[in-house]
């Protein structure tokens, strides 16, 4: 989900949205012994707004066009061109919102990691861990959803 070589790596979405990216590209390219250092096939734009659910449901139909383009036209895929960025996985902790100076920056944090598969934007307040998902912009403020839970020992 990047236009490799920048953003080789882990947890792309996130690092791409974190560093203020709108648009990236998804790239069909060659396994090889590095990661994501293999030759491309297919380049094609996708838009980074929204939150991170929406946004991999708009990459799953480019990848599918993708595939079906690469079996009709059988490209042979060309070598990586650029400098090498390197993106490291996210780790959970990194969800906390604590810090987020700006309503821009609050809300791309909770947008980047809303989706399956990756822990919710989260606030510790005392015994309690508020959980925020599905957050929508707004002029002045943000909007979204919330669960709290007990903290537990598991808990970051």
């Amino acid at each position: 989900m990047t236009d490799v070589p920048f953003g080789r790596g882990g947890s792309p979405l996130q690092n791409l949205i974190i560093r203020g990216y709108q648009e990236t590209k998804i790239t069909a390219l060659r396994c090889s012994e590095g990661i994501d250092a293999g030759p491309v096939y297919l380049k094609r734009p996708l838009s980074l707004l929204g939150n991170a659910e929406e946004i991999y449901i708009r990459a799953n139909a480019i990848i599918q066009d993708m595939i079906i383009e690469i079996l009709r036209r059988q490209p042979e895929p060309v070598p990586q061109q650029g400098e090498v960025t390197t993106f490291k996985r996210r780790k959970p902790e990194e969800s906390n919102l604590a810090g987020s100076t700006t309503l821009n920056e609050l809300f791309d944090r909770i947008r980047m990691m809303d989706a399956d598969g990756y822990p919710p934007a989260f606030w510790d307040v005392g015994n309690f861990r508020l959980h925020v998902t599905r957050a929508s912009r707004k002029t002045d403020r943000i909007l979204a959803d919330l669960c709290i839970t007990l903290k537990d020992d598991s808990d970051v």
